[in-house]
Formats: structure tokens, sequence, C-alpha cells
């Protein structure tokens, strides 16, 4: 699946990965691929990328926290999410 993660400064992250979870309203949720579409409110978490290539632009990466080759996560205060036929768009605050 594709994810997208919008920030308001800038496209943080666009690429495919096998999953993400995201830090929900009613607590973590995870999404893999053709997951059901949904949107949802976002609180203050991580949100944590899986994915066999992770490629992040360098003028982002200092945002994102590693955890090995093939997961990242990233830390937002708020934000909503919609998937949609196989793709992932988060508005992230």
């Amino acid at each position: 699946m594709i994810l997208e993660i919008v920030s308001p400064e800038a496209t943080l992250f666009k690429g495919e990965v096998t999953s993400v979870a995201l830090p929900g309203v009613n607590g973590e949720f995870q999404m893999l691929n053709n997951h059901a579409p949904i949107v949802s409110l976002l609180t203050k978490g991580n949100i944590k990328i899986n994915a066999q290539k992770i490629n992040i632009d360098k003028e982002f990466i200092s945002q994102f926290k590693k955890v090995n080759e093939q997961t990242f996560w990233l830390p937002i205060n708020s934000g909503t999410i919609e998937m949609n036929e196989n793709k992932v768009i988060v508005l992230a605050d």
C-alpha cells in the first residue's frame, strides 16, 4: 500500500509500505495491505512505518526515529487519516 504523510510545511514521506500503526483517539490501530476504507482522527503519539525499503528525504530524516532498517517512527501531536483503495493519507501536525 502507499503511505503519504503530509504536514503543514511539506510532504514528509511518500512510499510503498507493508504496514502502518497510528495513534487513534480510541487507541493505536494498524493497517495492512487492502485494509477497509477508513477515516479517523489521530492524537499525540507515533506513526510507526514498516516497509521492505524506506526512503526518507534527507531534509526530513531528522524528524523520524529509526528503529531498524525496516521500521521508522514519526512523532505527531494530532492529525487525521484516510485509507481508501490501498492508499493511506495522513495529515499530521
